[in-house]
């Protein structure tokens, strides 16, 4: 079987304390998606070709296309754009032109790489940003809805069948929600790994692929 073509992505995990300890931004896709429609993911897609000019701009360096599409998307989707000081209501990425994000701000958390077989392939990096109290707002478009939640709590909610979450999105919570603050879930770093033949036997299907 020939390899479908992959594409370079990118996620934004927001990170913000709670009274229940820390909150994540996770946003609910539209049904109309044509990828993982109604699925509860982070906020990201794919690497756009202004993404270079905008990392050169902000970073420094072409290379960090990743970290600037990861901004982009959180302004796109949700209405918040990174500056320098943190993070602000946005319709557009202007604010973060007249103060640039700071590489450390966009921390690496992980990289999924989609096996050959699925239908959309991409190379996704995932990167932990500091939230505040700026509240999201869903586009309306691709996304149909947006909050911050206990990534505890999000996992209870899919145990109880409420939430699609694909396997990067589901592993990815797990491994934050073992964090104890949000100091720990920002200096998180993991390996992505495959389902176990096991988990691929027990979890829902929609975990291993598109429903």
């Amino acid at each position: 079987m020939d390899e479908r073509p992959i594409r370079r992505a990118a996620s934004a995990v927001c990170v913000r304390p709670a009274p229940s300890g820390f909150e994540v931004l996770v946003v609910q896709r539209s049904a109309a998606s044509r990828f993982l429609p109604g699925y509860v993911a982070f906020p990201g897609g794919a690497v756009d070709v202004d993404d270079e000019a905008r990392a050169e701009r902000w970073f420094g360096d072409v290379a960090d296309a990743p970290r600037a599409a990861a901004v982009r998307e959180l302004t796109e989707e949700v209405g918040l754009t990174l500056t320098a000081a943190g993070l602000v209501a946005a319709v557009d990425l202007a604010p973060a032109d007249d103060a640039p994000p700071r590489t450390e701000q966009i921390s690496p958390l992980c990289h999924w790489i989609a096996p050959p077989d699925v239908p959309v392939r991409f190379d996704a990096r995932y990167f932990t940003i500091e939230g505040n109290g700026v509240e999201p707002r869903a586009d309306g478009g691709e996304i149909a809805k947006t909050w911050w939640v206990d990534p505890r709590i999000l996992l209870d909610e899919w145990e109880r069948d409420e939430h699609k979450l694909y396997w990067p999105t589901w592993y990815t919570v797990q491994q934050v929600a073992a964090c104890e603050s949000a100091t720990d879930a920002m200096a998180l770093r993991f390996e992505s790994r495959d389902p176990t033949q096991d988990e691929e036997d027990t979890m829902p299907l929609h975990v291993m692929e598109q429903v």
